[in-house]
């Protein structure tokens, strides 16, 4: 199965893929991990992890005759200014990863191009590509599968392409001949660690998502702990500080994918705007992003987080056309 697992990889890359590398399917090393972090409950409301546990730990209860695992990334690293860079008075942060077009379809059309050419190459073969809404655990596997490891920020690394990675499965019945895990290169740096504003990691490796400003700004229902609040600063969805400090990703090449550039109106909106949006505005304003995690509820809190940390700021005009 060599050539044609060359051949898959070859594949990958022609579809827009950046990164690809294979695993035997089996239960994941990281189970246990992954077991005592849902013990302590660090991943707060998130009770689907929690249900999907056993699933998550082994791809053959999510695909039977499961045989492979294809782990593929692409990069949203891009050359636009950092979320600690000085912003225009009166603006707001939206995480990097929605800044652009929805990652979950992106990637998926292209797996499943993926798929469709392993299944030409092996009649009969079954397959399933899966993209963040599956029971997976696609950290996991891709450092399975040498595309990186695993930090002390517990994003995946690549020495290649830094963090700012969407990541991809495809699972298979076929054979293929699996890559190995590579080094960890973190080595002392603690940049991570010691930049999150709400000392989110208790450990390295280990993040509590109860104090996450991710967590709390797209999965979290309820109010933000009022202790937490100066925290989240100017962030209304996302964070992406753990990975901008990062030198692996401050060094990795950017803006290797047009359809994933910023659109003027995610990037450093106005608050003001925002507050003025209703829930039709705000779902067009979201619309074609990754942003639909967030209820609009939720986003008006996160709105109203930022406008006690801002203050009366006076906003900054822009033209109409942003």
């Amino acid at each position: 199965m060599d050539d044609l697992t060359s051949r898959l990889k070859r594949c990958a890359i022609e579809e827009g893929l950046d990164l690809v590398g294979v695993a035997a399917a089996a239960t994941v090393p990281g189970a246990p991990r992954f077991e005592a972090w849902l013990d302590a409950g660090m991943h707060g409301e998130m009770s689907y992890m929690a249900r999907t546990a056993a699933i998550r730990c082994d791809p053959r209860r999510l695909l039977p005759g499961c045989s492979s695992v294809v782990a593929v990334a692409v990069s949203y690293h891009t050359s636009w200014p950092l979320s600690t860079d000085d912003g225009e008075l009166g603006t707001v942060w939206v995480s990097r990863y929605a800044w652009g077009r929805d990652y979950h379809r992106l990637l998926k059309k292209r797996l499943l191009r993926l798929g469709r050419w392993l299944e030409a190459e092996v009649p009969g073969c079954s397959w399933r590509a899966c993209v963040d809404t599956a029971p997976v655990l696609e950290r996991e596997w891709a450092a399975q599968a040498g595309l990186g490891w695993i930090g002390k920020s517990t994003c995946l690394l690549s020495r290649k392409l830094g963090s700012e990675l969407f990541l991809g499965i495809l699972l298979t019945d076929v054979a293929l001949s699996p890559d190995g895990p590579v080094p960890e290169h973190c080595g002392r740096c603690t940049a991570c660690l010691e930049a999150c504003p709400t000392a989110a990691f208790p450990e390295p490796g280990v993040l509590d998502a109860r104090r996450c400003i991710g967590y709390l700004t797209v999965e979290h229902r309820g109010s933000i702990r009022p202790e937490l609040e100066p925290a989240v600063s100017d962030m209304v969805a996302g964070c992406d500080i753990c990975q901008e400090v990062c030198p692996w990703t401050r060094g990795a090449p950017a803006d290797l994918h047009p359809e994933l550039q910023p659109v003027p109106h995610r990037f450093r909106p106005r608050l003001e705007d925002l507050e003025r949006l209703d829930e039709e505005g705000y779902r067009e304003w979201r619309r074609g992003s990754p942003l639909n995690r967030i209820p609009f509820p939720a986003f008006r809190r996160n709105l109203e987080v930022a406008r006690r940390n801002l203050g009366d700021v006076t906003p900054v005009t822009r033209p109409s056309s942003d």
